[in-house]
């Protein structure tokens, strides 16, 4: 027999949370851009509407939509499951490494960054062996190296490996 999401039997976040929740986090974002654009002037100046006039009406409807989306969702009273926890962690399987990879590819470079998220994710999830794991994430870093570096001639972002090997 298969539970139903709105089984209270069932374990995880609750959609109404979940739905409240980012809408808490737009809004917060909406609240930044509208200060930001109060700091850089709303008004209009001689030459026309001064740099923070589209954004901090933008701002402003991201607010109200956010406002709207929390009180609605606050009052929901269904006991709708967002998701199991078990399906979370499944999902955290990609998104934690992914932040890592964004989060080191200003210190490590782009190739670097991306080598190590390929054989991560191979062996990791994968469950490839290791000649197959660094050939593929090796030899990727190379095709893209030489596709927007040489072809393109796009820089990419590099660390310090590839200034030891003078790419």
């Amino acid at each position: 027999m298969s539970r139903s999401p709105d089984d209270p039997e069932m374990s995880g976040p609750r959609h109404r949370h979940v739905e409240m929740g980012v809408a808490a986090v737009i809004l917060l974002l909406g609240a930044i851009t509208i200060f930001g654009s109060l700091k850089v002037g709303i008004g209009w100046g001689a030459e026309g509407p001064k740099s923070g006039f589209f954004p901090f009406w933008i701002g402003l409807l991201i607010v109200a939509a956010s406002a709207f989306n929390f009180v609605r969702a606050y009052l929901d009273s269904s006991r709708k499951l967002f998701a199991e926890w078990g399906q979370i962690s499944q999902v955290l399987k990609i998104v934690w490494p992914m932040a890592i990879y964004v989060a080191a590819v200003p210190w490590l470079g782009i190739y670097v960054s991306s080598a190590l998220l390929i054989i991560g994710f191979m062996r990791w999830l994968g469950r490839y062996g290791w000649p197959l794991t660094l050939g593929i994430g090796l030899g990727l870093q190379v095709v893209i190296y030489v596709t927007f570096e040489k072809w393109f001639l796009l820089s990419l972002p590099k660390g310090p490996l590839e200034d030891l090997l003078g790419l």
